[in-house]
Formats: structure tokens, sequence, C-alpha cells
């Protein structure tokens, strides 16, 4: 059975109402400036402190995703140093809508950082769009691939003569910035909003030691050794390692581990047995300072345990690996045409299976079952990775989920990332591609970690107080060149950042609230999750690929035709809300969880509704002149309403 196929058994009833322009790419006919419609010139994004406007394009067509161009709506067309944005008269239906809304992007905008292949469509050519790239061609389109799969297809058709080309040519110019300094986070000047749940940072003492102390860490202890980054330009200012380690010993230990990054804490259990985590030796050939850290980590074991180590780089992809993965996933979730859906459609097992996506998830959850089970059984775990920036962080964390109920919480998880992650030095800036290199790798090995965490989340329903729309958002929020959380390769980057001439202001991606109300928020927590009842037991998750699933919400969500109108997971999550607020007898809450109305199984990232929830006024393509031929024609589409 197929995807659309179980979508359409799942919704039987869906209505196949929506405009049809015929609007094409192929059409030499330009439309002069004075039809434009002049509400459009007074349509602009509202910008943010320290945005501006690049260039625009007026009366642009933005087409419904894979429906072979026949369905859109009209408006204007922004390339800022912030993002695409796209303004139209509709906009204003929207703010009606309990979708979620992102404070910093209009519902049709894209942060540049998103952006990952620029498609220019000139007559029936289509050109990949490279920097440095140049074209004097007349610009019908662009089609446009985000690094979150979602797509945009744009036409220049009733544009002004000019409108396309230069606006091609500043977003391609902004898209891909070749320097860091050159992010939007350098120029917004927006003050910051502190977030009503603490996250630590972990670039202090005291958030080290609390961890510490919660943990009940033995054997191990807090140094500050890399202070302003003198042992290891990739680690913390403050590092846990044995307590054993002499102060001279370190700094020559250093010298022999890729980075500096010899074995440091993560975590503890109560009974003393530790998950740490390092690199590789320089030189193979000499053992004698691997061997003498790793007597350290025995050392911190009550029991004088030897520790397990576990080489990653064996049974677990590489990061070229796993971006080669994504890339084939992108081509089956992200399709160009409805032509190339079809097709996939009746091949898409062997497809997925081809990708390796899955296998990649499967893999990455048994080694960190292994670690916990080792971790359970009072054993130490030593995870040993090329680097140790990579697949460190990702069964890092996926094995402290399993075994330690206090980051299945929102600030836990958080905590986590903050912990393994972003001060641990993984290369967010490289990985994610927030600045053109040809050189480096990307990887979205941050997306295989939530992927691996959704998988948990699937098998243990109860046990996590987020829900998946916080991973999915978790994931968006990533490609937003504003906060300083995902920007950055290491702790010295930004800390340096903060330095600069034009210093950098650190912004947590954890506030939350500077992006989302407080109706937002909410979809963040699981109904189904008691705090009352949390313990500290082992997830012992199944890791088969025939008991893992794809993630659809995360990778479906701009598939129009794989969306399930007033059905799916978001209306059982709404009657399981409401029912727990009328148990607690608040009748305030039941009518904020109150069931809205016309959503469907993507809620709430995308808005593909039923047309007979539209206003009849946004069911045309502004005031522009078609061809009225063409508009006497029949299709038959499969629910494609008016929003993108």
């Amino acid at each position: 059975m197929h995807r659309y196929e179980v979508a359409i058994m799942m919704n039987e009833n869906r209505l196949t109402n929506s405009f049809k322009s015929y609007v094409g790419w192929d059409d030499d006919e330009q439309i002069s400036s004075c039809e434009t419609s002049f509400i459009e010139h007074e349509l602009s994004p509202k910008l943010h402190p320290g945005e501006m406007i690049i260039a625009e394009a007026q009366s642009v067509l933005l087409f419904t995703p894979v429906n072979e161009q026949k369905t859109g709506i009209s408006g204007v067309l922004f390339v800022t140093n912030f993002r695409l944005s796209f303004v139209t008269s509709n906009e204003k239906h929207l703010k009606e809508t309990s979708y979620q809304e992102n404070l910093l992007l209009g519902q049709y905008d894209v942060c540049l950082s998103n952006i990952d292949i620029i498609y220019l469509l000139t007559g029936d050519k289509k050109k990949r769009l490279m920097t440095g790239h140049r074209f004097n061609d007349k610009v019908k389109g662009l089609h446009i691939i985000c690094k979150n799969m979602r797509t945009l297809s744009y036409s220049f058709k009733f544009s002004p003569l000019g409108h396309g080309k230069t606006l091609a040519n500043a977003l391609l110019h902004h898209a891909f910035p070749k320097r860091h300094q050159l992010l939007f986070a350098y120029d917004y000047r927006e003050p910051n909003v502190q977030s009503r749940y603490s996250t630590p940072t972990f670039r202090c003492r005291d958030d080290w030691e609390k961890e510490l102390q919660r943990t009940k860490c033995f054997g191990w202890t807090l140094n500050s050794s890399n202070n302003k980054f003198r042992l290891s330009p990739s680690l913390p200012q403050f590092i846990v390692i044995g307590s054993a380690v002499i102060e001279n010993h370190l700094r020559i230990a250093v010298q022999h581990f890729r980075d500096g990054r010899l074995p440091t804490w993560c975590w503890s259990t109560v009974n003393g047995a530790t998950l740490s985590r390092k690199a590789d030796v320089v030189d193979p050939s000499n053992l004698t300072q691997e061997n003498a850290m790793l007597e350290i980590v025995r050392k911190s074991h009550p029991g004088l345990l030897r520790p397990f180590i576990m080489d990653l780089t064996k049974n677990l992809p590489s990061p070229k690996d796993v971006n080669q993965s994504f890339i084939k996933l992108r081509e089956i979730c992200a399709p160009e045409s409805a032509r190339q859906f079809w097709v996939q459609d009746n091949h898409f097992y062997s497809l997925l299976e081809a990708s390796k996506w899955l296998q990649y998830v499967s893999s990455c959850l048994r080694s960190a079952l292994v670690a916990a089970n080792k971790l359970n059984r009072n054993e130490s775990v030593v995870l040993q990775e090329r680097d140790g920036r990579d697949l460190c962080c990702v069964i890092s964390s996926l094995a402290q989920l399993m075994i330690d109920s206090h980051f299945r919480t929102i600030v836990g998880l958080q905590t986590l990332i903050q912990k393994e992650w972003v001060v641990m030095g993984h290369q967010f800036c490289t990985r994610l591609g927030h600045v053109n290199n040809t050189d480096s790798v990307k990887s979205p090995l941050l997306l295989l970690f939530l992927d691996c965490v959704w998988q948990l989340l699937q098998q243990f329903p109860a046990k996590f107080e987020f829900t998946e729309t916080y991973l999915t958002t978790l994931w968006d929020a990533s490609h937003i060149s504003i906060f300083d959380t995902f920007l950055f390769d290491c702790e010295r980057d930004r800390h340096s950042a903060t330095k600069d001439v034009s210093p950098l202001m650190l912004r947590s991606i954890w506030d939350w609230e500077e992006q989302f109300m407080d109706q937002d928020l909410i979809q963040f927590h699981n109904p189904f999750f008691n705090a009352s009842k949390v313990q500290d037991d082992l997830l012992k998750v199944s890791t088969e690929i025939s008991c893992l699933s794809i993630w659809t919400q995360c990778y479906y969500r701009f598939l129009p035709t794989l969306e399930i109108s007033n059905g799916g997971k978001p209306l059982e999550d709404f009657a399981v809300r409401t029912l727990i607020s009328i148990n607690d007898n608040d009748s305030k809450d039941v009518q904020e969880v109150c069931t809205p109305s016309n959503i469907g199984s993507f809620f709430p990232f995308t808005h593909w509704r039923s047309s007979n929830s539209v206003p009849p006024s946004t069911l045309t393509i502004s005031s522009l002149s078609l061809n009225t031929s063409d508009l006497q024609m029949e299709t038959s589409l499969v629910e494609i309403p008016e929003h993108l």
C-alpha cells in the first residue's frame, strides 16, 4: 500500500474543489507593470530591527506544491538580509487560524539559511544556481528546495520586465554567505526575550556542578584548564575529567588526541558507572597516552572496572553517508512535480530502503541501546570517534535519554542538547551549511538524532513531556539565522563573535517565546505525560527497521496530496487534551484546547484545508488578467486549497 492510498483510505470524503490557473513556465507573454494590481504596491513585509529589503518582484505567483503549476496565489516577493518573503493580500485570513505562526517569519517566508538549492527557470530550461553564477537570460521562475524539505515554486510570468532577474541575483548572493559575519544574527538588534523555562548553557561552572550533583558523580572533577580554549579549541572552557588526572599530565595528554579531545565526562549512574567520549589519537602507533587516560577512567569507577570502548566509526555511518542518505530521502519526500510524486509512489518502499535513512536510524538506536544497557549494568562506557564531535553527540544523547528520565522533559532535552552538542563542539555551522564552503561536509546529524528521538516517542508515548510537534519545530528552528545555539562550530567561535568590533548578541533557541505565542507552545507538551509518575526506567527500544516508521509530520507536511483533512493524529491529540481538561474540571482549559475546525493530519505546520473553509475571495489569483479560454478548462485535483 502506497503513501497516497493510506491517506485516501483515512479520508474518503475529501473535496476536490480548487482554483485552476493554468499558468505555465513556457508562455512568453509578459504583463506590463501598469496591469499590476495597485494593492500589491502597498504590500511589504514587517521588517525586524536590522533587517532591510535587498530586492523585490511585483505580481509573483507562488504555486501550491506538487500540482504542475496549476494553482497558487499572487503577491510580492522580497529578498531581505534575513529571508525570502512572499507577501499576499490573502495573508490576513491566516491570522484567524490556529495553525503555528512563527513571529519571526510570515506564513510564506523562508529564512535564507534554510535554502539549500535554487533552480532558475528560463523558458523550458532549468538551471541550478551556484554562487558566482552570472546569467543574462530572461528569468521566468524559481524553484527552491529547502533544508527542511519544503519546496517553493515562483513564476514571474506577470511581473514587470527585469523583476525576476533582479530578485534571482539578489537571492543567489545573500542565500549562500561566504563569511559567518554575513548571517543575520550579526545585524538583528531586537532585545532578548527571557524564557520562563531556564535552560543551562554549561558555559559557567555552576551549570556543570549542578549536573554533577544531580547525577551523584563519583571519581570525576570539574577542570578549568581549558580557560580561553588553551588546551582544545573545540571543547568548552570547563570540562569534567577523571579526578586522578594530574595537571601536568593533562597538558601532555591533550596533545596526543585529535583536537585535544581527551576522555571527558558525559553522565553517571548512581552506582558510579560513567559515560564519556573522546576523539582518536593523533598517532595510532603511539597509544601510551590513550591507555593512560583510559586507566584514569577505570580508576574513576568504584569497582575499578575496565570501561567498555565503543568505536562509533565501525558500525555507524559517517557524516558524509548521512548526508547522502538525507538527499535521497528528500528526493522522495519533496518531489518537484505531481508526475514525479506518482512515479516515486509506485516504488516508495524500495526508494526508502535505497536511501538507507531508516537503516541509519536503526543503527544509532541499536548502538545507544548497547551503551545504555552497559551503563544499566554498572559498566562504564567510552564513546570513541575520529573527532568526537558528530556521532558521539548522537549516541551519547540517545543513551542518556534511554536511561535518565530527566532528559525526557522539555527542559531536560534542551539541557541534553546544550551539554552534548552545543558546548561540546558539534559543528553546526559546517554540518547545517550556514556558510557556503565547498570544502566542508554538510550533514544533518541533528535531524538523524531528532528522528531517533521521534522513534522513541512512538514506542513510549507516555514517557516524554515533549511532542513530535516540538521536535519538528526544533529542526525548523535550527535553520533560523538569529539564534546562536545552532550557528557555530564550537564555543570558541561563539565566544570570539561576542568580542568582535560589531559584537554578536547571543540568543538562545530555547527562548521559544521569541518565536511563538502561548497557543503554539501548548502544542509542545505531551498530554499523555504525567510528571508525577516519572521514573528512571531503561527504555528498551525495538531497533529493528521493521519496528521503525517514517516521520510523516516532519517529512510529508509539505505534500498536500498526503494531507488528511479533518483527520490524523492531531485530532486524537486534541481529544485527549479536552478529556484531560474535563477531568480536571477546568472550563477555561477546555475552551483553550477545543478542537479547531478543518485541521489536517499535518497540523500545526501546514494549511491544506477543504475549500469549504476558505473564503471565496481567496480562491483567485489577485486581479491579474488570465486567458479566459484556459479558465474554461477542467481538471481534477485532490484537495489543493489556496494556502501554501
